[in-house]
């Protein structure tokens, strides 16, 4: 009977039932069979509503939703460009820059693609930039915020794992800065191959720029010198946010109206968030049956016949991690998949940061890694191409992006510099 059960549910996850829906069902027919009450599903779901950072979430998505649906990325391109855009390769930095930022606030790397991709495309095309690197940057730029705060996968991976969410963003800085150094350099390569215009450098389009964006620049400061200036928490630091956002661009610059825009947003942002908390509260229940029924550590004891060193459980642990995250989003991945990791990666003596920061890159670069990668699907609506162009238009920024996994990987100070004093 259970065999029967267990092949229906699989064989409707074949079939492209909700992975919500997959999740809930396993985790109920494994409680049964196991004869738990069914209510420890339920319990865990009551916990989860209890945790104060679970507010974080719709408020930091809510409020990258209003800067993406207002005139901000405009004003945030002059910006980036009056800063950067006369360096070699200073527009495709510019990209880098913009994509990060809006990819932080908002978590989603659709989000991004969707908004920006036909701000920056164009812009790219007129630089001089090939069409097939055009496509390739922004496709992977889509989803390379995601190790800088406020990004909603360093939220969810710290509710998950119960690591201190202020820790996290800090030690996401340097990896992802490292990735955008990478992206950066392999830029300028493609600018002295391409001809470009030459842009001049103007102190007044700087000052005019840096006036313009003048209510988007304080957002950082909320949130990390809120934060790690002990003034508020990374819970009032959303808030403050959320509101900040708000205000500004309805009553300020008066980009939205409160009647006709915010509702969108608000339903637009909220179907992301309840979509997350929706996987999350089904997740929960079969990650602790996993966690009950000491799975982790029957797959310990496998690995330690093969595995003998650290080094070596790194490299096989990116490489699961990349599997993973072509096949997974990115929420389910952290639900389903970092409760198993975390007991084996303590035997092996990895610091619960450094696990943070590799699992997240990897499962940024499985946004780009064929066949499922979801930014391969976005880019594919967004710009009207077969997704196979877009396989390959990725593939040199996805061997960078691995390139950037292995340092941060097995370079763990990057990681933990901010702790190590």
């Amino acid at each position: 009977m259970n065999l029967i059960i267990y092949s229906i549910i699989f064989i409707f996850a074949l079939f492209g039932a909700p992975i919500f829906a997959v999740m809930s069902a396993f985790a109920l027919a494994a409680f049964h069979f196991s004869g738990i009450e069914l209510s420890a599903v339920a319990v865990e779901i009551y916990r989860l509503a209890g945790a104060p950072t679970i507010l974080t979430i719709p408020l930091f998505t809510f409020a990258g939703y209003v800067l993406a649906e207002s005139k901000a990325p405009v004003r945030l391109l002059r910006l980036f460009n009056a800063f950067l855009g006369w360096m070699p390769g200073g527009v495709a930095i510019v990209c880098l820059f913009m994509c990060a930022f809006f990819t932080a606030f908002t978590g989603a790397s659709g989000v991004t693609i969707i908004a920006l991709g036909g701000l920056l495309f164009p812009i790219l095309i007129e630089e001089g930039y090939s069409e097939k690197f055009s496509l390739g940057l922004i496709t992977t730029c889509g989803s390379l915020g995601l190790l800088f705060p406020p990004s909603l996968p360093i939220i969810l991976y710290g509710i998950i794992a119960k690591v201190d969410i202020d820790q996290l963003f800090l030690a996401g800085l340097i990896p992802g800065i490292i990735l955008m150094i990478i992206l950066g350099a392999y830029s300028i390569f493609q600018a002295k191959k391409n001809p470009k215009k030459v842009h001049v450098f103007s102190l007044n389009e700087m000052k005019a720029s840096l006036w313009d964006a003048r209510y988007e620049l304080p957002l950082p400061v909320f949130v990390l010198g809120g934060i790690y200036g002990g003034i508020v928490t990374a819970t009032e630091a959303s808030a403050m946010s959320a509101f900040y956002v708000l205000t500004i661009n309805c009553f300020v610059t008066k980009d939205l109206s409160m009647t006709k825009d915010i509702p969108k947003v608000i339903v637009e942002s909220l179907t992301l968030v309840g979509a997350i908390l929706l996987i999350l509260c089904c997740a929960l229940g079969l990650t602790n049956y996993l966690v009950d029924e000491q799975i982790p550590m029957k797959i310990l004891e496998a690995m330690k016949t093969l595995i003998t060193n650290k080094i070596l459980f790194l490299l096989v642990l990116n490489v699961f991690l990349l599997i993973v995250g072509c096949l997974m989003d990115i929420f389910s991945a952290i639900i389903v998949v970092v409760p198993l990791i975390i007991p084996i990666a303590e035997q092996f003596g990895v610091n619960p940061l450094h696990l943070a920061i590799v699992f997240l890159t990897n499962l940024e670069i499985g946004y780009i890694t064929p066949p499922v990668g979801i930014n391969l699907f976005i880019s594919s609506f967004r710009f009207n191409r077969p997704v196979i162009e877009l396989y390959k238009v990725s593939i040199p920024f996805l061997l960078l992006m691995i390139i950037a996994l292995l340092i941060i990987t097995y370079i763990p100070w990057l990681t933990l510099f901010w702790f190590n004093s």
